[in-house]
């Protein structure tokens, strides 16, 4: 369906027309979200999102250009232009550009059926409402059963990092991670903790250095089970 969707668009775009009109109108044609912690790689051809490049780094060279830097004859701010489109579409965003990273999933032959947690997993991202850093850390408790899908313990940072590679919301984020991983484990219980630094407060407005945020998400037997859920975080704050 969306092959057909891009070929349409195709048919009807200008040659002169900017790569992020073209990929938008594929997302609104097929009538999908594009929040900012949206990932819209199924909608990016390939060879666009260097296109895409070119354009954010136009774009923020008018901004520095709007601010009264003098990037021609500034040495410091010259390459600024480019050097912070490639960081936001190939680094600190490239959770909504790329597809998510594969993941080799095994049945649980040994029928592990006793709490696993994997972390602290470093969370590296940025606050949706003034693109700040967001720095911090996850933990992740999982109760498998016989039917659960294993994957390695590297593929857990690899989730994080792809959810977490976006601009996001805290509580928002965690949800999307615990929603994949259920989806691609099916454990009978998930919990996700996230203990994070929000540069927009420490940075900026009230500059608070030493606050941070810290939000979990229960799922299934850690809802249920009082006293798996006391192990699980009693276990993650002997670590702290």
């Amino acid at each position: 369906m969306f092959r057909e969707l891009a070929d349409m668009t195709k048919d009807n775009s200008t040659e002169g027309t900017p790569v992020s009109v073209k990929i938008r109108e594929r997302l609104k044609a097929a009538n999908q979200r594009f929040h900012a912690n949206d990932n819209i790689s199924e909608f990016i051809e390939p060879g666009e999102l260097e296109k895409l490049l070119d354009e954010v780094q136009d774009k923020m060279q008018g901004v520095l250009d709007s601010m009264v830097i003098d990037t021609v004859h500034d040495h410091n701010t010259r390459a600024t232009a480019r050097r912070v489109a490639k960081m936001y579409l190939n680094e600190v965003f490239r959770g909504r550009y790329v597809h998510q990273p594969a993941i080799t999933e095994f049945p649980n032959a040994e029928h592990l059926n006793e709490l696993m947690i994997v972390g602290p997993i470093t969370v590296r991202s940025a606050c949706s409402h003034h693109l700040c850093p967001v720095i911090g850390k996850i933990w992740i408790g999982v109760l498998p059963n016989k039917n659960t899908n294993v994957i390695g313990l590297s593929k857990y940072a690899r989730l994080v990092d792809w959810i977490m590679g976006r601009p996001q919301i805290q509580e928002e984020a965690i949800i999307q991670l615990a929603d994949l991983i259920m989806d691609k484990t099916r454990p009978d219980g998930l919990a996700v903790v996230m203990e994070a630094s929000h540069f927009c407060m420490s940075w900026r407005g009230v500059r608070e250095m030493d606050s941070k945020m810290l939000n979990s998400v229960m799922r299934g037997a850690f809802l249920t089970n009082n006293e798996l859920r006391r192990e699980f975080l009693s276990l993650i704050a002997a670590r702290k």
